[in-house]
């Protein structure tokens, strides 16, 4: 419609022609603001159906000017080729700035990049326990350059969203269960007896436990000093605190059994 109006405007008198370019000029930009409310709700809605909508919607929100300026910046040019200007050399030269920008600001688009990966990909959201090699902490925010992460000691720490998405992260919020591996060790003194009755009393212990699955519990290793136990469970919960629980539960567990039986623990 656009190129169809302006490419007739000489044969239209000076009034017509002037009404033709206002109406022109007022439909782009009601197309654009109109465009841009719809790119801005799509994507609201898309982050609002995450598990952290809310936050999410708050850490993009940085992105809508961008998006905006691009939007306009696409417009003016396409009106003002409509309008019978010749754009080539403000494209050309709009091609050059942006190399110039792409080169000074690789670090920022890297980043930037980094942030649509994340949004997109979503390896963690907001809310969610993450560990970054020696680092464990629950994510905050989100933004275009920027991550930031508090600390268990809880202290804020800001990543670079290109850090991010070249290291490996755990995600804790997403685990649904937690292996425990715990070992206990006794002494040469246990009677040979009492020595599958320990793996015996291991599992009845794990087996009686609430969400807990038992998997396995045997003599792993003789030493100079002892006798090494390894026991396996599963406990269907990703808190860390019942985990804790738990394992001290069935330490607690085991060194009554001992107590009881008279078996010593092992010493170097």
């Amino acid at each position: 419609i656009f190129y169809a109006a302006t490419r007739n405007l000489h044969m239209h008198p000076k009034a017509d022609r002037a009404m033709v370019v206002i109406g022109i000029v007022l439909m782009s930009f009601y197309c654009i603001r109109i465009l841009s409310a719809v790119i801005r709700h799509a994507l609201e809605k898309y982050l609002a159906r995450s598990e952290n909508g809310e936050d999410a919607t708050k850490s993009v929100k940085g992105l809508f000017p961008v998006i905006n300026i691009v939007l306009w910046s696409v417009g003016v040019i396409f009106l003002l080729d409509n309008l019978g200007f010749n754009i080539s050399a403000v494209v050309a030269g709009l091609g050059i700035v942006g190399i110039a920008v792409a080169l000074a600001a690789q670090a920022l688009l890297g980043d930037l990049f980094s942030y649509f990966a994340i949004l997109i990909d979503k390896p963690f959201e907001i809310g969610d326990s993450i560990t970054l090699g020696e680092f464990s902490g629950t994510v905050e925010h989100v933004g275009i350059k920027t991550t930031r992460v508090k600390s268990v000691n809880g202290e804020q720490v800001i990543f670079a969203n290109s850090d991010l998405t070249k290291s490996r992260v755990q995600n804790f919020k997403r685990l649904r269960e937690r292996r425990t591996v715990m070992t206990v060790s006794v002494s040469h003194d246990t009677p040979y007896e009492m020595l599958p009755a320990i793996a015996a009393e291991s599992k009845r212990i794990l087996s009686e436990k609430e969400d807990v699955r038992f998997d396995r519990a045997h003599l792993v290793k003789v030493t100079d000093w002892g006798f090494t136990f390894e026991i396996v469970y599963f406990i269907d919960s990703s808190d860390y605190n019942r985990h804790m629980d738990m394992q001290q539960s069935v330490y607690l567990s085991l060194l009554e059994f001992f107590w009881r039986e008279r078996i010593s623990l092992a010493s170097p």
